[in-house]
């Protein structure tokens, strides 16, 4: 069975504003949006729990307010292949919670994280009582789709270094906001095995990229960050050619 949240605590502003992040969301008037979340109570997860199985009935949706989630299928060997890695403001599940279906991957916290619970029941009252519900769930599923594909072709067409470059630009934009360029200092978001394989690399071909960026002015030392420009990070990370 899934495992059981921690204790659960109230939706305040800052929920709502996170809320607002989601594709689903940030463009739903508040009558609209408060229809689709009547009844979500935001609950605290510890780092490693499961939050839906593989194969389980979809009867619910998540939201991310805090924290990183994995989304993974699990093979006949008993390995995982990670779908994605997902963090504040993104949502999971609904396109096939809306279908009627069972979930296609498992998820688990990979931090302690809080995540709002939207249920199926709910959705689609409100889809019964407002067209716009419908437009709202369309772009979130766009949104997946397009970034699926991003992922790919990140994979497909970056050497190791450049991907690794564009995580640590992608997640230093996310922590310090677009107006950050020169030198920084950040913090992984979790650890780097599951890193390597949210990229599609081997740990070892990750220490290899990480190694090679040093050339870049990237150090780290355990989960501490210093890029001395992200500018010239984020450039790298754009080169068609990159160190392979």
């Amino acid at each position: 069975m899934t495992s059981h949240p921690l204790h659960p605590v109230l939706l305040d502003a800052a929920d709502l504003a996170r809320v607002r992040e989601a594709p689903m969301f940030e463009r739903m008037s508040e009558d609209v949006a408060a229809a689709v979340l009547a009844g979500a109570v935001p609950k605290r997860w510890d780092r490693g729990a499961n939050v839906m199985l593989q194969g389980e009935k979809a009867e619910a949706f998540y939201l991310i307010l805090e924290g990183w989630v994995k989304l993974y299928r699990l093979l006949p060997d008993g390995s995982e292949a990670v779908v994605s890695v997902m963090t504040a403001g993104e949502s999971f599940a609904e396109a096939v919670m809306f279908m009627g279906g069972r979930f296609p991957v498992a998820a688990d916290t990979v931090t302690e994280a809080r995540l709002l619970r939207i249920e199926a029941t709910t959705l689609r009252a409100a889809m019964k009582a407002d067209g716009r519900v419908a437009s709202a769930l369309l772009a979130s599923i766009a949104h997946h789709t397009a970034t699926l594909s991003e992922q790919v072709h990140l994979i497909k067409a970056l050497a190791a270094p450049q991907r690794v470059a564009d995580f640590l630009v992608v997640n230093a934009r996310r922590t310090l906001g677009s107006g950050a360029h020169g030198r920084i200092q950040l913090k992984l978001p979790y650890d780097k095995a599951l890193i390597a394989r949210r990229l599609g690399m081997t740990p070892e071909s990750f220490s290899r990229a990480l190694a090679t960026l040093r050339d870049r002015g990237v150090s780290v030392s355990r989960d501490a960050v210093e890029i001395a420009s992200l500018a010239r990070l984020e450039h790298f990370a754009r080169e068609t050619g990159g160190d392979r």
